[in-house]
């Protein structure tokens, strides 16, 4: 072997070690925000959770009186369920962009849920860049508008936001998970809203070939409504035995889905 083969090994090995070792930085740093960015939402869910006793029971106060209040009002009003354990007010003061709070018990999901086009895709609630982005609603979409609240929120390696949907592709998972809240603020008040899953299912976005889910926010005729449903219950990856009907509300959550290119998990829900 001449010099000139022993230097370029030399510089090869040097090479790969330096790959290594800018890889590995890379993965530390990587994981070190993505543990500050659970860390951040852990203490949101802090501070929309009402823990003072005498919290709750100003909270539980007002909420008889808003039942009294509601109780001259409409069937739709006297249904309203307002919530004594979460108090959204406080996280609006600070970001008014706040529309929600996603949860689903004995999963990760359990976010704020944010609305401003795609600004929350690459930003956490405080507005910053965060690689985890926060959950939001459609733009397109409205809390008091729409038929079908769409909701986003990335699939991340460290099985937080949405990754937890992937598990619905399973019958069993879903037979444990059927209820998402999705609390909403009102009046001041924070309302909590029950959904209870009907389908689920993968397709792929921007293709001729996938079915194009997040269109649907609006069912101006029963007709369409139907369709929408009809190609969920053929996409499904199992019956769970329920449907909805024209006049239903939806609730859609969706992530990327990695078995295909440019694959999505979507998990369909009926307000109850």
């Amino acid at each position: 072997m001449n010099k000139y083969k022993k230097y370029f090994y030399a510089f090869v090995i040097m090479l790969l070690m330096a790959i290594i070792a800018v890889s590995s930085f890379l993965l530390l740093d990587e994981s070190l925000e993505e543990k500050k960015q659970v860390d951040e939402f852990r203490e949101l869910e802090k501070i929309v959770v009402v823990t003072d006793t005498n919290e709750i029971e100003e909270t539980q106060e007002n909420a008889e009186t808003e039942q009294e209040d509601i109780e001259t009002e409409t069937k739709e009003e006297q249904s309203v369920n307002i919530a004594e354990d979460i108090d959204l007010q406080k996280l609006y003061n600070i970001n008014s962009d706040l529309v929600g709070w996603i949860k689903i018990d004995g999963t990760n999901i359990n976010y704020p849920v944010m609305q401003n086009g795609n600004f929350y895709l690459r930003r956490n609630f405080y507005k910053n860049y965060s690689s985890c982005g926060t959950p939001y609603l459609a733009e397109y979409c409205g809390l008091k508008t729409s038929d079908n609240l769409i909701l986003y929120g990335h699939h991340m390696n460290n099985k937080t936001m949405f990754s937890s949907l992937d598990n619905y592709k399973r019958f069993n998972f879903y037979k444990n998970h059927q209820y998402v809240k999705f609390y909403t603020l009102e009046n001041g008040k924070t309302i909590e809203n029950t959904y209870e899953v009907i389908y689920a299912f993968k397709t792929i976005a921007y293709s001729d070939s996938g079915f194009k889910y997040n269109s649907f926010y609006i069912a101006n005729t029963e007709e369409q409504f139907n369709e929408f449903i009809g190609k969920c219950q053929e996409l499904a990856f199992y019956d769970t035995g329920k449907t909805a009907k024209y006049g239903d509300k939806l609730i859609t959550l969706s992530t990327c889905e990695y078995s295909q290119k440019n694959g999505r998990m979507v998990v369909v829900a009926k307000k109850i």
